[in-house]
């Protein structure tokens, strides 16, 4: 086949973009550095927040710079785009409509692998921007599964792990984690996605238990799979 090249359409934020492709290699069943998958990142830092722009309803500039993004990896030579932001994802069939390099969908991927373990209630841990939007409770309800999100003052917590201490550079607070933990097991939820890549960062600095699936690691290990490299077996 003809050499497969994986665009990243990243800097949402830089360091979950970084992250990511760590993921990428970690994930690949390689040996040297030819056995990796060759990759275009793009980190884009100057793309507006995602949640401030789909909440207040003011999305054309976000998306037409992440349209720009797209094309720009589409004219070199990416095979398949990986956007390591779940928010963005409210954009990402619009996009899909506009380019002709294929989309590895994040949110529709994690869903069908929960689905795929035999999971029914995964709780959502992500901005508010994917909460209110509903792009996984879509995602899910296509497979068969019931999410849940998080009450007011859990999502609260949720933002700020995500605002107030990743974005700005720090580790990100195990206390306020342990309170979301307990809240979402409290409301039956047999499982729970790491639904903000914030949150993925997060777990590099404190590891979680397999209640929680990094939509994240899933994106990395579908970018793999579709660019047609073997996957590391963990």
């Amino acid at each position: 086949m003809s050499e497969q090249r994986l665009g990243v359409l990243g800097g949402m934020g830089p360091q979950a973009t970084q992250v990511f492709y760590q993921f990428v290699l970690d994930r690949t069943d390689a040996a040297k550095d030819q056995d990796h998958l060759p990759a275009v990142i793009l980190s884009d830092t100057g793309i507006p927040d995602r949640t401030a722009a789909i909440l207040s309803g003011d999305t054309e500039g976000l998306y037409r710079r992440l349209l720009g993004d797209a094309k720009l990896l589409e004219v070199c030579g990416c095979t398949a785009l990986a956007i390591p932001c779940n928010t963005s994802h409210f954009f990402a069939d619009k996009l899909q409509r506009e380019i002709g390099v294929p989309i590895i969908h994040m949110l529709r991927e994690t869903a069908a692998a929960l689905a795929a373990q035999g999971k029914k209630r995964p709780g959502i841990l992500g901005t508010d921007g994917t909460i209110r939007t509903g792009l996984y409770q879509k995602e899910c309800t296509a497979v068969g599964l019931e999410a849940v999100v998080p009450d007011p003052d859990t999502q609260k917590l949720v933002m700020s792990i995500i605002y107030d201490e990743i974005k700005q550079g720090e580790t990100g607070s195990r206390e306020k984690f342990a309170h979301i933990d307990k809240a979402i097991r409290r409301s039956g939820c047999d499982c729970a996605i790491l639904a903000c890549t914030e949150l993925s960062v997060f777990s590099t600095y404190h590891p979680l238990p397999s209640f929680y699936i990094d939509a994240m690691m899933v994106l990395a290990e579908r970018a793999v799979e579709r660019c047609g490299y073997p996957l590391r077996t963990i």
